[in-house]
């Protein structure tokens, strides 16, 4: 696994930045963002934060973070890059809900990516790469924890690099392959299965969005999974 494939350190121009981040209204990501331009706003940054992808900011860097939404070339334009986070060795395991998809797949040592937004589903220039490593009994709220601070530890980095690393980006080459969205259904438990079949399900399913479900003798019943606390 490659890491962080530029060395952190400061911004050698000390130079002030206008930073975009866009977020769905919804995304689970909002719980976190709010400490993150804490941080970044330290260093005198500008920063502004929207839900609407319509409404970002003319400036130097736009990150989509839990965002679902298309960015036109109109609005691409107004920053000098346009960044996201996925959670895969990109071009492999492009798409939706990487995570989930390969803790499902029994992955404990999962790559996460910042590129270059692009025309196509993340397919742009790579920046840098990390891996995520997980004990395995990790519940969905401890899973979005560590995701979310290897996210922000990857912005940070790019920031702080800024605009040098712009030189050290990566085409991406390889096959790709897409996982697909996870809808409600996704989160049924099969009664003929083990628990310990179905634990990285239980593991990965949302008590309140979207929890697990079981059908029994024509009837749906509902599971919510949590862990005794010491």
């Amino acid at each position: 696994m490659v890491k962080a494939q530029v060395r952190l350190q400061k911004n050698l121009m000390n130079k002030f930045l206008s930073i975009s981040i866009v977020s769905d209204k919804d995304s689970w990501i909002n719980d976190y963002i709010s400490k993150f331009i804490d941080r970044i706003a330290k260093n005198k940054h500008f920063v502004s934060w929207e839900h609407n992808i319509k409404k970002v900011q003319h400036g130097d860097i736009c990150f989509l973070l839990g965002c679902g939404q298309l960015m036109s070339k109109k609005v691409m334009n107004r920053n000098k890059i346009n960044l996201v986070v996925h959670e895969s060795l990109v071009p492999s395991g492009k798409g939706w809900s990487p995570l989930t998809w390969q803790i499902l797949e029994g992955k404990n040592r999962i790559p996460i990516t910042l590129l270059e937004v692009a025309d196509k589903v993340d397919s742009g220039k790579i920046y840098l790469q990390d891996e995520m490593v997980f004990k395995g009994y990790e519940l969905v709220d401890e899973l979005r924890t560590i995701q979310a601070n290897y996210t922000f530890k990857l912005c940070e980095i790019f920031i702080d690099q800024f605009p040098y690393i712009l030189d050290q980006g990566k085409v991406q080459k390889g096959e790709s392959s897409f996982y697909k969205k996870r809808e409600q259904r996704d989160s049924e438990i099969y009664a003929e299965n083990t628990l310990s079949e179905s634990f990285n399900l239980l593991r990965t399913v949302d008590n309140k969005r979207y929890p697990a479900f079981f059908t029994m003798k024509g009837k749906k019943y509902k599971l919510q999974i949590e862990r005794y606390k010491k």
